[in-house]
């Protein structure tokens, strides 16, 4: 087998902690929409990354549900795409153990991500936190993933993959896995925080009102848009007008992936406009895409029994191509089963 010989799969996966935000939408789920029917698709709820810290039981499960319903609701078909909770697949948990012992302390010393989030108290945060970089890898590889869309912030995690296929490859002499590419494209690829345009729009932000939950009405969506934070200047004549104008930046970018432009397009229509005019029509053509999503939502929620029979039904098609994949890892390897 080569690496060209794997079958174009794309792998990605989204944590079941705070809810979706207008940022998870526009950074990777409304993308893996787009990426159906152009090859295989595998949409993941990864539980597993959630319980690196504590998670609330209930809050788990509702969590995961949540997730499940907005990803539903934003339009992956789970005729065209596989949709699952990874805790559904043992497997993930099987194949993160192996790429643990492939994995190299000095490669997870170097992920930015567990700095950032253990920041100085790492010697007291979960081991679960620091090794999660190969867990990934396994969501990945457990499928011969070959694509993963992910955001500038998370290309570490996708050279991490590649590093772990090929020393598992170069140690079992053999190309098993293939080397994962990342997909990082689309307008608007890191959408920031509506009161401070320096940082990222986050589920765990102080104030509600920074952010856009994919759970808020139209009234509350309008408001927050009509509310967020710019400068007293109009939008320039060309889009390197925003260079230094973080705020308007971001709405300029917000409006561009939400109306499919990109960000020069928006700058094209809306040069020399006040934010008089631009912020409503911003808030008017979120309210247009994003309140069918939350209304969606909120009816979903209304029958978990349904969400849980989508994400069954998911993960009994995950295990058919994750679990021979496993089997011949196991062989690889020299593990035996009786």
């Amino acid at each position: 087998m080569t690496e060209n010989s794997f079958t174009p799969r794309v792998f990605s996966g989204v944590k079941p902690s705070g809810g979706l935000q207008l940022g998870n939408y526009l950074g990777a789920i409304k993308r893996w929409v787009d990426m159906q029917g152009k090859m295989e698709t595998i949409y993941c709820v990864v539980d597993l990354h959630a319980i690196t810290v504590w998670q609330d039981p209930a809050e788990l499960k509702n969590g995961t549900r949540e997730i499940a319903a907005g990803m539903l609701a934003a339009g992956i078909d789970p005729t065209q795409s596989i949709l699952f909770n990874q805790s559904q697949v043992a497997a993930h948990a099987e194949l993160g153990w192996i790429f643990n012992c492939v994995a190299r302390v000095g490669w997870m010393n170097r992920m930015t991500q567990f700095k950032d989030k253990a920041g100085t108290n790492a010697e007291q945060v979960s081991l679960g936190l620091y090794a999660y970089p190969s867990l990934m890898a396994a969501d990945i590889l457990l499928y011969h993933g070959t694509h993963v869309p992910v955001g500038d912030d998370q290309k570490q995690h996708v050279e991490l993959t590649r590093d772990i296929a090929t020393k598992f490859n170069h140690d079992f002499k053999t190309d098993f896995f293939p080397l994962t590419e990342p997909v990082i494209e689309g307008p608007a690829m890191r959408i920031m925080n509506l009161r401070e345009g320096t940082k990222k729009m986050s589920k765990s932000g102080e104030s509600d009102m920074e952010r856009i939950n994919m759970t808020d009405d139209a009234d509350l969506i309008a408001k927050k848009f009509k509310k967020a934070k710019t400068d007293p200047e109009p939008l320039p004549e060309t889009i390197d007008g925003l260079a230094e104008r973080p705020e308007a930046r971001n709405l300029v970018d917000i409006y561009a992936a939400l109306d499919d432009k990109t960000p020069e397009a928006v700058i094209a229509e809306y040069a020399g406009a006040g934010w008089g005019k631009f912020k409503p029509a911003l808030a008017d053509l979120a309210v247009a895409k994003l309140s069918p999503i939350s209304t969606e939502m909120a009816r979903l929620m209304n029958d978990p029994a349904e969400i849980d029979r989508i994400l069954g039904d998911g993960a009994e098609k995950a295990r058919a191509i994750a679990e021979p994949i496993l089997q011949k890892t196991y062989d690889i390897v020299g593990l035996l089963r009786s």
